[in-house]
Parts: C-alpha cells; structure tokens; sequence
C-alpha cells in the first residue's frame, strides 16, 4: 500500500485575551477563583491522556515527543470554549501530532482523538458533550515503524549537486526536519552562488509501506548568476541617503551574496542612527541585468544623555553623566562629553590600602566620523583629562587621541591612533612630569559565538604602544599579547571549559624611566582574583630612612613591571536553565626585568555564580588569595555583567 504523505510544517497561534486581575510583567494580584475563565464564552473543562495503542511496543522518546507536542494535553487545566471549541482544538491537535510522527520518520503512524469516547472522525460539529463534568479526551496514537529515505531525485536544470552533502541519499534519516533542512541547505547554497532567484518548482514524497521506505523527488530552479545594482535607500530625513548607500557597501557589479547584504545591514545598525534597518534584494532585475539592492531605514532620536550616582561604605560617593549626538553633519557623525566623579568623602582606598586624598576625576570628549577608509572604518579623535588614585600612584593627566579603527572581517579588526599626554605622577619616590607622545596599534581577532557568554571559538588581542618621551628623550614600546578559548564539553552547553593566557613586556628602558600607569602591574577582577587591585609584583620599601625624601604615603605599595604574565582557568557548570556554578584558578606574575620572574607567582582560587538572563549572565565571584601580599584582604568580592573572560 502507498500513501502519499506531504511534509509539512504545523503553526499555532494564540489569540491574545484580557487581564482579568491586576496584572504586572506578567504576574496577576488579587485574581479571583473565576477570573481566569471569563474571557472565555461558555467555558468547559475537560481531561486528556494520550497513551501508544494496545499491543504497540513501548518508545519513551516517541511518546515524550507525543505528549510535548500535544496542546490537548499541555492545556488541559485552561478551558475551552463550548462544544465546538473542543472540537476544533482536538483537530488542531490531531495535525501537530502527525506532524511530531513525520518529525520521527514514522509515515505510517495513526491518530485518534476520543471525545466522550467518540472518535473526532465521526463527531458533526454541532455535537454537544455533557459539561456537568469535564469532558474525557483519550488520544491514541499507533505510530507506525521508522523510515529511511529511499529513491532520491534532485533536479537543478543541469548542475552539478551531489545529494550526500545534503543527507539526501537512500538509506539516509526520513524525518521531515532532517529533510526540510537539507533541502534548505542546497537552496542556501545555490544562493550563495550569486542565484538570488533560486525555486523550488516541485516536490513530492511517497511513503512505501512495503519497504519502510520515503521516495523523495525534488526540482529545482536555480535562477541565473546576477550582479548587484544600484543601492536605493528609503527613510531617512536627517541621515544623507548617498552617505547610507556607501555605508552599506555594496558594489555595483559584484555577484549577489545573502553574507553581503546581512553584512550591510550590520554595518547600518552600528552606525547608531537608526531604529530600524531592512537590506533585501529587489523583486526582480533592472534593464540591465544586475539586481538592484534595496535599504529601508527608520531614524531614531539622535540626542542622548544619561545620569547615574554609585555609594559604598569603603569607596564614597560617586556621580556620573554623558551627553552626546549621533548625527552632527548628516553622515552620522557622532560627539559624546562624559564626565564623572568617584571617591567623594573617601580617605582609603580600600581596608587594606593606602589613604588618598580627594576624589577621582575623568571627562573626555569623543568625536566618531565612520566611512573615512571605506565602509568598514571609523575615525575616533578624543580630548580626555582626570585625576587617578590607584594603589601604586597618584595621577593627573591631560590627553589628546586622533586614531582609526578598521574592520578587517567578521572576527578581525585593527586600530592605530596618535596618542599625546601630559601627566603628573606621584609615587614613593616623590613627584614628576611627563610629556609624552605614543601611537598605541591594536589587532583584534575574534571568533566567540558569544560575547557575553562564550562556549566555544577564540579572543585574542595584540597590542604595541611605542612611546617617546618629550621631555628626557626617552624612549621604549609596551606590548602584550593576551588570548582566550572555550570549549563546551557537552552538545547543551552544561559544562564550559575557559581559559585565558596574557603576556606583556616593556623594553627600550629602564623601569624608572617608563611612567607608572604605562607600566605592567596585576591583581584584581579580569586579572587575579582574590587579590588587591594591582597589588602583585615587587614592591616599595614598608618605611621610609628619615631625610630620604621618599613619600610615606606609598610604603609597601607596588612599582609596576617591565613584564606579566597571567593565566586563568574556569568551569562554567549549568545546574539549572538559568544558574552556573564557576569554580575558577587565577595566577600572576609582574617583574621588573624584561622576562616574567615565575618565582614570584601568585594564584587566587574561588567560585562564582553566574545567573543568566537575556543581556548576559550575571556574575558574582569570591576568590581568596593563596599567598596574600601586605595590602591583600582574606577575600575579594566581584560583581558585574558578562563572564569573567
């Protein structure tokens, strides 16, 4: 026996109802017993089960599926409305059903759905059932052995395919997602090939029962290779359309890729001006044969500002603003004045450190011009000034950045700027000036399927900051290199293995003549947990020789280094959906010689909790120090967004 079965897909909607109870993100206040029913005209209950039929062996995961799948039975404390709306959700059901079989492979599987103990093949659809008692609904499902594929035909119009790349091939899964999906695969292909008018014209399946076999035929028309058009943009008011089309990058005359204009897209949305960004194909070729691209953009507000205000106990007060604009001169240039202030009433940085006097300071002003090298550029020029109070140093300074940052690819990028400073620096040995001019150079490579919350690819960072310093003559080039890489060790990502190596070394001169904040120093959240901020690597005296000139304020505080090295390893494990336990290892090194000093090295051990949410986990970690330094606590405590690395 033949029968002829037709893969598709099975969509269910929910209308939408009226809160009948006080009702916030969510959750319902005072709801009476009835409310949740009077929405519904002439509610009626009912019970389901759904069970394999007699004398069909046994299969749990058939029958999960089943049961997963089934809204009679997931739904069975909602009421339905009357006799006729039982009915209809029993035929909705009996299709998702089916479709959960052919899902399995199983295209001989049968359904039937008892109302009453009638089947819902025989019910008119103006039967009545007795509502004086929820209505019984058994459904019972004879699934049918599992299928492979057997015949398969694919058609392009003459090219070359080969239906294994696919998982198209006699012998290969029958289920009608390993199908579909296969099928959307060739069709993604032929498109990446330059054809955007790629169809599918026919297809037919037939399941043989005599063999447990699904014959599968499908052709293809693959359209012609096409060229891309003219870009036509449509929604702007304030942002130039010319500048839009340049910043989506697509050239004229290039074959059609989908990447290309989902790179265009993402290009549009980073530029910040726009709410909304649409990048399609036109709907057919212009006279000369290309494929003209269309950009369908909404603008959004263009001004910005924000406040914010931080308090603690050990660390003052604090208040933060910004302000800025997005779209200065039509071409989304952009300006932002940032301004904050921290430590207010604070006398000590921390229980274990060193006292400070007055607050911390910063502002800068950024301006961003994207577009200057090609679509995937951006200029950044800054003026930025401040006053620091770290561990190891006072600092004031005033700097001026003119630089470019470029996109290589997807997972690449570079950036070099123009770096001029004036800075004040205290320490133990007393105060100095610096005028320095530096042109720090970054490559990013970056490959995570996850920012925030990684499970597997690589982040990789290299940095080199040659500097000169005006006033001396000195001169000497900070690099470091740092890397990191996840591994997920299970298919459902439960349990994530990160690590992290960096690596850094100055040269060109002598410690003394590197200022303090260009220098290496370790310890803290994103180095080595458990320890004081910047509190390992080799130290200033703990006293200071009467008549030495030497400040007592920055006894048994840290110089900073000429080299680092840093490791760290974790394990993120999922207990539930939304919480990881994290038991992590830190370790560090800083030394004053060009190469790192590993007996010196220092760990920190500790567990975090990560609870996950849809903008990224939340993260708490403790860490204790295993060879604590003389400004290190028994135990450092981390909050913030994002894993740790």
């Amino acid at each position: 026996m033949l029968a002829h079965a037709a893969l598709a897909a099975v969509l269910v909607m929910a209308a939408p109802h009226r809160a009948a109870a006080f009702e916030i993100f969510g959750f319902k206040f005072f709801e009476d017993e009835t409310d949740a029913a009077t929405d519904i005209i002439n509610p009626i209950s009912y019970t389901a089960s759904l069970s394999l039929a007699p004398g069909v062996t046994a299969d749990g995961d058939i029958e999960t599926a089943l049961n997963d799948a089934s809204v009679l039975v997931s739904d069975a404390s909602d009421p339905v409305s009357g006799s006729l709306g039982l009915i209809a959700k029993a035929k909705t059901d009996r299709k998702r059903l089916v479709a959960t079989l052919y899902e399995n492979a199983r295209y001989d599987g049968l359904v039937d759905i008892f109302i009453e103990g009638r089947n819902l093949a025989d019910l008119p659809p103006d039967t009545k059932f007795d509502t004086s008692r929820p209505v019984p609904v058994t459904i019972r499902v004879t699934p049918g052995p599992v299928y492979e594929l057997g015949r398969v035909a694919i058609s392009t119009g003459g090219l070359p395919v080969d239906p294994a790349e696919y998982g198209l091939v006699r012998g290969g899964s029958a289920n009608s997602v390993d199908v579909l999906e296969g099928e959307a695969k060739l069709l993604r292909d032929l498109r990446n090939q330059g054809r955007p008018f790629v169809a599918v014209t026919g297809r037919e399946t037939v399941a043989d029962a005599a063999t447990d076999e699904l014959d599968y035929s499908l052709d293809v028309s693959p359209g012609d290779v096409v060229p891309f058009g003219e870009t036509w943009v449509d929604g702007t008011t304030d942002v130039d359309p010319g500048f839009v089309a340049y910043m989506a990058g697509v050239k004229a005359g290039e074959v059609f890729s989908p990447d290309e204009l989902a790179a265009a897209r993402k290009r549009l949305v980073e530029l910040g001006v726009f709410s909304s960004v649409t990048v399609k194909p036109g709907a057919a070729q212009a006279a000369d044969g290309t494929l003209p691209v269309q950009v369908e953009v909404a603008e959004r507000k263009f001004g910005f500002y924000g406040l914010g205000a931080t308090y603690s106990n050990t660390e003052g007060a604090g208040a933060s603003g910004y302000v800025g604009y997005r779209n200065l001169f039509g071409r989304a240039e952009s300006i932002r004045l940032d301004a904050s202030i921290s430590r207010i009433g604070a006398t000590v940085i921390s229980d274990e450190a060193r006292e400070i006097s007055g607050p911390d300071y910063a502002t800068s002003l950024v301006f961003k011009k994207p577009g200057v090298l090609g679509p995937d550029s951006v200029y950044i020029g800054s003026i930025e000034a401040g006053r620091q109070q770290p561990l190891a140093y006072d600092r004031e300074f005033v700097a001026v950045t003119s630089g470019v940052e470029y996109k290589i690819d997807e997972q690449q990028k570079l950036s070099a700027t123009v770096r001029g400073e004036y800075e004040t620096i205290g320490d133990f040995l007393g105060e100095r000036d610096y005028l320095l001019a530096s042109v720090p150079v970054t490559y990013t490579f970056d490959s995570r399927d996850n920012e925030l919350n990684p499970t597997e690819g690589i982040f990789a960072k290299a940095f080199a900051e040659p500097t000169y310093n005006v006033d001396d003559g000195a001169a000497f080039v900070k690099t470091r290199v740092d890397a990191s890489s996840y591994l997920s060790l299970t298919q459902d990502d439960k349990l994530v293995l990160a690590g992290r190596v960096g690596y850094g070394t100055i040269f060109g001169a002598d410690l003394g003549e590197v200022p303090n904040d260009r220098r290496f120093f370790a310890g803290g959240g994103g180095s080595v947990r458990g320890y004081e901020f910047q509190s390992i690597g080799p130290y200033y005296p703990s006293s200071v020789p009467a008549g030495s000139g030497f400040n007592p304020d920055f006894t048994d505080t840290p110089t900073g280094g000429l080299s680092l090295f840093e490791a760290s390893l974790e394990a993120r494990v999922a207990v539930t959906d939304k919480i990881q336990i994290v038991p992590f290892v830190d370790g560090g090194t800083v030394s004053d010689d060009l190469v790192p000093d590993f007996n010196e090295f220092k760990l920190g051990a500790g567990v975090g909790l990560r609870y996950l949410t849809s903008f990224g986990p939340i993260r708490v970690d403790v860490a204790v120090p295993l060879d604590p330094g003389p400004r290190d606590a028994s135990f450092q405590f981390y909050a913030g967004i994002g894993q740790a690395f």
